[in-house]
């Protein structure tokens, strides 16, 4: 996995609760209403709507705590919701560094994204994986976080893309979806299954060499999902070694490509994610991809900076043609992860 945090932040403030123990109550800028629960009444499909990722990070991190436990939290992001940006590890991950502070725990960046991962799967009761809620702890600045999501092993890679003359620039379709749907735990499944006909214990135990048997052992439709997850881990090595060589238009190219394999083998792009990254090519973009877990969201592309003013034209028109409702088109950075501010 290779992914990189961005500047847009989600703050959480956080202090103790009142004088019932084990409660926690959270408030949003972003929503009406205050969710408060007892840590003992929390649990899968317990908290509706917004309030289970903070109110279930607070019952993930309870087991690593002695004595009584509460908390008031007040949480505004900037990260939008279901946009493919991580706005749900964003959050998590606050609220996890938030908790971490206030009650002494002295955690691990690995205890925090597993306690994220727990709240989301568990509580949320989406199927999601970890590189998330690691790119949301380890970002840095001007740098990818290349991520074992088996080993837990993660490094950063120099994107050096200013010293290039390259821009990364989001392409918000206005798409919004959720994980707890039922297309992304599909897609889970089809793997874990085709891992299992197999006779490995994942995907990633296996290359593209073993396509061929792959193709007779599986239906077409698992093969197809198969298919992606293994080239994907192959490109993402290939573009650690593009970015560490200093290979933009290869990096571009290899972005090109798992947005192809996303549209084509796992289908989980949109007609509006498709028509970001044509319009975004069109205009000169050395590569462009979807990102976060398909079915809306953002694209994510790598340009030369002085042809940025010709692609945001080029895909807010190609958009206006489509009677699609106009992007947000704007660049991003790769910006340092969770951090005490105060």
């Amino acid at each position: 996995m290779l992914p990189f945090a961005i500047a847009e932040r989600t703050v959480v403030a956080a202090g103790r609760g009142g004088p019932d123990a084990d409660v926690i109550a959270a408030a949003s800028a972003g929503y009406p209403d205050v969710a408060r629960h007892h840590l003992k009444d929390i649990g899968p499909g317990t908290i509706p709507g917004w309030a289970a990722y903070p109110l279930g990070v607070a019952w993930a991190l309870q087991s690593h705590a002695n004595g009584p436990l509460s908390a008031s939290l007040y949480i505004a992001s900037a990260v939008p919701a279901g946009g493919g940006l991580s706005s749900s590890a964003a959050l998590e991950m606050a609220v996890a560094s938030a908790l971490d502070d206030l009650w002494g725990l002295g955690l691990s960046a690995a205890d925090l994204a597993r306690a994220g991962r727990l709240a989301e799967n568990e509580v949320v009761g989406a199927p999601t994986g970890i590189m998330d809620q690691y790119a949301s702890l380890l970002g840095v600045p001007d740098a990818a976080v290349f991520l074992d999501c088996r080993t837990k092993e993660a490094r950063t890679v120099p994107l050096r893309l200013r010293r290039a003359g390259l821009e990364l620039v989001l392409i918000d379709t206005g798409e919004r979806h959720s994980h707890a749907g039922g297309g992304y735990a599909e897609r889970r499944a089809a793997c874990e299954k085709a891992a299992h006909v197999l006779g490995v214990p994942a995907l990633r135990d296996l290359t593209p060499q073993d396509l061929p048997r792959m193709a007779r052992a599986l239906d077409k439709e698992t093969f197809r999902r198969a298919r992606h997850v293994i080239t994907e881990n192959v490109r993402v090595a290939q573009a650690v070694a593009a970015l560490e060589a200093g290979d933009a238009s290869r990096a571009g190219r290899l972005l090109t490509a798992s947005h192809a394999s996303m549209r084509d083998d796992f289908e989980i792009t949109t007609p509006a994610l498709d028509l970001a990254v044509e319009a975004a090519l069109r205009s000169g973009a050395l590569g462009a991809r979807m990102t976060g877990g398909g079915f809306g969201g953002a694209v994510i592309t790598l340009v030369a900076a002085h042809r940025v003013p010709d692609l945001a034209a080029a895909v807010s028109s190609a958009f206006r043609a489509a009677r699609h409702h106009a992007p947000r088109v704007r660049p991003v950075l790769a910006s340092a992860g969770a951090r005490k501010e105060a």
